[in-house]
């Protein structure tokens, strides 16, 4: 049976997404989830003001905005890249 898995320090991220997290990783993940609450009490305000269709469009921004602070807290403990980790060369 064939072994698919991607090793550590296997594949390795462009120096675009290294920019993208560099300046993103600055933002605090509790910004995040501030953001994931305000969507929803917003979504809850359009929906009591009967704009149904604005509150499930802002209604969804959760999700995803919950998706992102993971994200960011993963890059904030795993970094970038797996090979760019203590004893690996760095290119």
């Amino acid at each position: 049976m064939t072994d698919y898995r991607v090793s550590k320090g296997e594949a390795k991220e462009d120096q675009v997404t290294a920019a993208i997290e560099k300046v993103t990783s600055q933002v605090p993940s509790s910004a995040y989830l501030a953001a994931a609450l305000a969507s929803m009490v917003a979504s809850l305000t359009f929906k009591a003001s009967r704009k149904d269709h604005a509150a499930l469009f802002v209604g969804q921004w959760a999700a995803p905005l919950l998706l992102m602070g993971i994200y960011n807290k993963l890059v904030k403990l795993h970094g970038s890249d797996g090979a760019t980790g203590p004893g690996l060369a760095q290119e």
